[in-house]
């Protein structure tokens, strides 16, 4: 099978996560077809949630994932970082189907960069899920950029992306040797918090496509 006719899903809790990946993908990964799956009320029940990432939570994941495999899809790539254990559940139901959370190869660039990693994210449950994700024998410290997100949602880009810095130059400021942007919205941000930050800076989202081709390139080999 060539790769013009790979097909992947992209399973989004966020709509503003749509954009930056689906831009990465024109740019490293034109041929592939790709369907966008959107469920928005995703985030927000998490974040009122008093259960966190329940059986509940979890059975709609592996909703989604069933609609995107009965659909043909060889691959999927999830785009919201605070549902790890969901998306575990949904790869060990397709093992046989590519599943990559959204911050998996970005984690792993990472650690090969340091050992004091400053995790900044503009969505709270995120700080809470995702540290589990790294290997041991690194410390993640997590930076919230409080009010980012309110203000990516209405519009307000220069205000997200300045304290999308502030959280990345905190993070440095305290001894962090990497500074890991935590989610796909961010990578907007990206090239200013390079430009600023004094340390690596590392986004999701060129490290998520180039692994889940690799993947699904692998996989229809065979």
């Amino acid at each position: 099978m060539t790769i013009a006719r790979a097909r992947i899903a992209l399973i989004h809790a966020l709509a503003l996560s749509i954009a930056p990946v689906n831009a990465e993908l024109d740019r490293a990964w034109p041929g592939c077809t790709r369907m966008n799956l959107l469920d928005d009320s995703l985030s927000n029940d998490l974040a009122a949630s008093l259960e966190g990432l329940d059986e509940a939570m979890t059975a709609r994941f592996l909703a989604l994932s069933a609609y995107a495999v009965q659909a043909g899809a060889h691959g999927i790539l999830f785009t919201c970082s605070a549902f790890g254990p969901c998306i575990d559940a949904v790869a060990q139901r397709w093992p046989d189907v590519p599943i990559l959370k959204p911050n998996e190869a970005m984690i792993a660039d990472a650690v090969r960069l340091g050992r004091r990693i400053g995790l900044v994210a503009t969505f709270a449950p995120t700080l809470a899920s995702m540290p589990a994700e790294f290997p041991a024998g690194v410390t993640v410290l997590p930076f919230l950029a409080e009010g980012a997100l309110d203000a990516l949602n209405r519009g307000d880009t220069a205000t997200h992306d300045r304290l999308a810095l502030r959280a990345a130059q905190t993070a440095v400021e305290q001894g962090c040797d990497v500074v890991a942007l935590a989610q796909f919205s961010l990578a907007r941000a990206a090239p200013e918090v390079e430009r600023l930050v004094r340390a690596p800076v590392l986004s999701t989202v060129g490290s998520a496509v180039r692994m889940l081709r690799e993947r699904v390139e692998k996989a229809l080999a065979r």
